[in-house]
């Protein structure tokens, strides 16, 4: 695992890649460092997500999957239609070029991703996340994971 730390807008830092369920529980993350764009990472993290069931295969595919505009990118479109999984994902302005219309989202789909910033809202209460102590990725993520285990005690 990569030290996940880079340069962003905000200086040194580290970007937390989410998944989580309607209710706002948080399912996987994936780490990458801070000057990277999301884009790229998407699949790998819906790759990540595996929901256990009573009998057969764990579960990967959802009904839905919401991101923000930076999630954008005809090939994660493609990943999603391939197999059968409704992207709410608003395009970004300016980028849409060719023929046909822009990729459209279903508005009340999207505004329920706001699940994801307040989960990101509750990390962020626990300093150590919010700040990174830790240099190595996988004693940071071991960190989130113990904030994920909190967030699910408290249901």
């Amino acid at each position: 695992m990569s030290p996940a730390l880079g340069y962003g807008r905000g200086g040194f830092s580290t970007k937390i890649h989410l998944v989580t369920d309607g209710n706002g529980l948080p399912m996987t993350a994936v780490l990458t460092a801070g000057q990277r764009h999301e884009a790229p990472f998407f699949t790998e993290v819906m790759d990540a997500v595996r929901v256990p069931r009573t009998v057969g295969r764990p579960k990967k595919r959802p009904k839905a999957v919401a991101g923000d505009r930076a999630y954008d990118s005809k090939e994660n479109r493609r990943w999603c239609w391939k197999r059968d999984i409704e992207s709410v994902i608003p395009a970004r302005k300016g980028m849409h070029t060719g023929p046909g219309r822009p990729p459209t989202c279903d508005q009340q789909k999207y505004e329920r991703r706001n699940v994801v910033e307040r989960l990101v809202g509750r990390l962020k209460e626990r300093r150590r996340i919010a700040t990174r102590y830790e240099k190595k990725a996988s004693h940071y993520k071991a960190m989130l994971q113990w904030a994920f285990i909190g967030e699910y005690l408290k249901r």
